[in-house]
């Protein structure tokens, strides 16, 4: 790097537009036909040596200068909201329903959206937000951001810091606002400077020379909103960590305890029992409305749970041992709140089949006594079951929440709203085995006696599965194993959620609005006063509203033989 040696003896580092000692035009503000009194300054940042325009030599240079450029940020602002609208075309993968069919995104961006799903998943939007490639597109904004204020603020700080009042004779005379009055008495000097003190200015007088200021700190608006969105960017790349968010979803059954998603298997949670409340039909309050709906409807749903943390005095190996940490009611907007997490009551299903009891029988003596009976914890089955005399179960296949298509038998969920078997059943002493098709679960139930009026209140559809209870696959089976008892249970479906990004974005919000109000409401302005033989030289600047400088120039020489500053943006056109 070279550096330029102005007339004045001060010299200036390559890339100086306008010496740093007395404001002479260095480069770049010459006019073409060598008359510089013919072209206003540029004043962007006071005519300082720029680091992205100076070096360009190593790799980090190359760099540096790449991301300086303001360009650059708003190409990759501009492809991170293009990105982000795409992302909000369809459901991210997070919300995709409960009781859709398949929660699996190959299989539910299809079924739901057809091909444009399809293409949708496959190019990875369903998971946008937290994709690799997004992350580094937001953290390239936040190093493209403190690039572009370092670039700028440091310089425009040296050159703001070590203003002089004495300034070459082209420096004032090519501001936009420039007046020479020939003859100016002291007083009347005297009296524009105590005027603007009254405008609050503040004045530095060099040799007779000087220089007004008042709103610096306004110019620092951008580069204090610069602050707020890094932390802001900050914000969003702490939200992917699990950390700082979390977001898990958990279906408890009535009495069942589970480890809470996202707290490292450190907390438990019970639920001691779910409430389903609803609107009486016969009120006149609601009849109207509830006849309209044409369904029962909730009027309250909640979860009566306890959390449990797991101590930290327990020997390895053992048992781990709970201690109760709190206990409450989750209902629909009253979660259940510890340790910097909450749970909502989200969703509820009434009918989940508990444990399933079958019978076996002759199919020629279909009336008689059972020969075996085994029962099922549909929650976690067994491979098989050996059964006192003699007979032996397999299961084959199990679907959960069975449904039929053309393809065959398949499940929508894992949840065991509608479980069905294929049975594999070795008689005593036999190794052939005979096949057994069972399901129909709302059938068997209404054949027990069991009441099924509340899968009309079920919030993830009704569970239909139409075909026999027993089918025989072969059609030479001589024995059938039929539906004995069924016992269903209520399951809370409750969300987890943690969240300490949300203070950083806080405080994010609140630096970038005081930047916006301290570079909105307040302008930077100058007035230089230069002394000649028998009168002054009049310039000023701002960074905005010409007008309001003006109008306080105005002021100050009123009164005075000193002449009002022409504007000259003309010249410069």
């Amino acid at each position: 790097m070279k550096n330029i040696k102005c007339d004045c003896g001060h010299v200036n580092p390559e890339g100086t537009v306008l010496c740093e000692s007395c404001g002479k035009p260095i480069e770049g503000n010459q006019h073409i036909d060598g008359n510089d009194n013919k072209r206003l300054l540029n004043m962007r940042y006071d005519g300082t040596a720029r680091r992205s325009q100076t070096y360009n030599k190593s790799i980090v240079d190359k760099i540096w200068s790449f991301f300086s450029s303001v360009k650059v940020g708003v190409w990759l602002i501009v492809i991170a909201l293009v990105a982000s609208a795409v992302g909000t075309i369809f459901p991210q993968e997070q919300y995709i329903p409960i009781d859709a069919v398949s929660r699996d995104p190959a299989v539910y961006y299809q079924d739901a959206y057809g091909i444009l799903g399809q293409i949708y998943y496959q190019l990875g939007f369903h998971n946008l937000f937290s994709s690799w490639w997004f992350l580094i597109l937001i953290a390239l904004i936040g190093v493209s951001l403190v690039i572009c204020s370092l670039d700028r603020f440091v310089p425009l700080y040296k050159a703001l810091k070590k203003q002089k009042p004495q300034r070459h004779h082209s420096f004032l005379s090519r501001q936009r606002l420039f007046s020479e009055t020939e003859e100016v008495t002291e007083e009347e000097k005297q009296k524009v400077i105590n005027s603007l003190k009254a405008q609050r200015y503040k004045i530095n007088e060099e040799n007779g020379h000087v220089l007004a200021e008042k709103g610096r700190f306004s110019r620092w608006g951008p580069y204090v909103n610069h602050i707020g969105l890094i932390i802001i960017l900050l914000a969003a790349l702490l939200r992917s960590t699990p950390l700082f968010y979390t977001n898990e979803y958990l279906w408890v059954r009535e009495g069942e305890q589970k480890v809470i998603p996202g707290t490292k298997s450190e907390y438990f949670i019970e639920n001691k029992g779910f409430i389903l409340d609803l609107y009486d039909e016969n009120d006149d309050r609601f009849k109207a409305a509830l006849e309209k709906q044409g369904t029962m409807v909730p009027s309250n749903f909640q979860t009566n749970a306890i959390v449990y943390k797991q101590s930290e005095d327990v020997v390895t190996g053992a048992e781990a041992q709970l201690e109760k940490v709190t206990e409450d009611e989750i209902r629909m907007n009253h979660p259940l709140e510890f340790e910097g997490y909450k749970i909502y009551q989200s969703g509820y299903q009434l009918n989940e089949v508990n444990q399933m009891t079958f019978t076996i029988q002759e199919i020629e003596n279909e009336d008689g006594e059972p020969l075996a009976e085994f029962t099922i914890d549909v929650t976690d089955p067994k491979a098989e079951y050996e059964l006192d005399n003699g007979f032996k179960v397999e299961i084959n296949e199990f679907f959960p929440d069975f449904y039929l298509d053309s393809t065959g038998p398949k499940t929508e969920t894992q949840f065991p709203r509608n479980p069905t078997f294929i049975f594999k059943l070795y008689p005593p002493n036999s190794d052939e085995s005979e096949t057994s098709f069972v399901g129909d679960v709302i059938s068997a139930a209404e054949a027990l006696g069991i009441n099924t009026e509340a899968v009309e209140l079920n919030p993830m559809g009704e569970v239909l599965g139409q075909f026999a209870t027993n089918l025989d696959a072969t059609g030479e089976n001589e024995y059938k194993i039929s539906i004995q008892d069924m016992d269903f249970h209520r399951v809370s479906g409750l969300s987890i959620r943690k969240d300490h990004s949300l203070p950083f974005f806080g405080v994010g919000a609140l630096i970038f609005m005081i930047g916006v109000v301290q570079g909105m409401y307040w302008q930077h302005r100058r007035v230089w006063i230069r002394p000649t033989e028998k009168g002054l030289m009049l310039a000023a600047h701002t960074n905005k509203n010409w007008f309001g400088i003006k109008k306080e120039i105005e002021n100050s020489i009123e009164n005075t033989n000193i002449k009002m500053v022409d504007d000259q943006q003309e010249l410069d056109e």
